[in-house]
């Protein structure tokens, strides 16, 4: 039974997306203190927050792999790339003209997977995807993925296997990390440490760097399998 890993990276909307009202909205919080510094402090956090809600920004790449024959696909915006492979000729590198191509190449490519494998995508990645695909008028062909959260079927998500559901909360022995606390933790190869992370994103867009973007969204891919593959021999069946 097919099995399919996959992440995807977001971007902020342009700041002509929004009228004068949602802006209004999206800095209430902000605006709401008394002193001017710690205001224009709370607003540029929110500006950075932006990328992380499916209503203010869109799904620029995502990389998805199969378990089980480590080929897979890159799904990336840009209008002017040319595809590429990966360097060991596994991967495909499909550049898309926009965020409505992108999602309907995925959801066709999700359909033929019986199993999903993901890190936090149960809280990010689905929720974000199932949203800007209701957005862009993009059909979902797997609408079972948020599920029943303490199942493996048929979505595994590792943030919450390897916090056994957050049965520790926050502080405990089984508190959550990130991906790259774990791949450090476990031997794995972090996505980070080729010098691009998820905070570097937007800048990588704004200057037409999109294949280092689908390059870093494939790292996390290639990682999470690993990781996968490592808790399915180790841990996997604990209760």
């Amino acid at each position: 039974m097919a099995t399919l890993t996959f992440d995807i990276e977001t971007s902020a909307l342009p700041h002509d997306a929004f009228d004068e009202a949602q802006w209004e909205f999206l800095f209430r919080e902000a605006d709401r203190l008394p002193d001017p510094a710690a205001r224009e402090q709370k607003r540029a956090e929110i500006v950075q927050q932006l990328n992380l809600w499916p209503l203010t920004a869109q799904v620029v790449c995502i990389a998805m792999v199969n378990v089980d024959t480590d080929r897979g696909q890159v799904l990336f915006l840009s209008g002017d790339s040319e595809p590429k492979a990966d360097q060991d000729s596994t991967v495909e590198f499909v550049p898309c003209p926009d965020e409505a191509a992108l999602l309907a190449s995925f959801w066709d490519v999700a359909r033929h997977y019986e199993h999903v494998v993901t890190f936090n995508g149960r809280s990010f990645d689905v929720p974000f995807l199932y949203l800007r695909s209701a957005v862009r008028g993009v059909a979902i062909t797997r609408k079972d993925w948020i599920g029943y959260r303490y199942s493996t079927e048929p979505h595994c998500d590792l943030a919450d296997q390897l916090t056994f559901y957050n049965v520790s909360g926050r502080e405990g022995a089984a508190r959550k990390f990130n991906l790259d606390f774990y791949c450090k933790v476990f031997g794995i190869d972090s996505p980070k440490s080729h010098g691009v992370t998820g905070r570097d994103v937007n800048q990588l867009m704004s200057e037409g760097r999109y294949i280092e973007v689908a390059e870093y969204c494939l790292r996390d891919v290639r990682a999470t399998v690993a990781l996968y593959r490592i808790w399915k021999e180790r841990l996997a069946g604990i209760k």
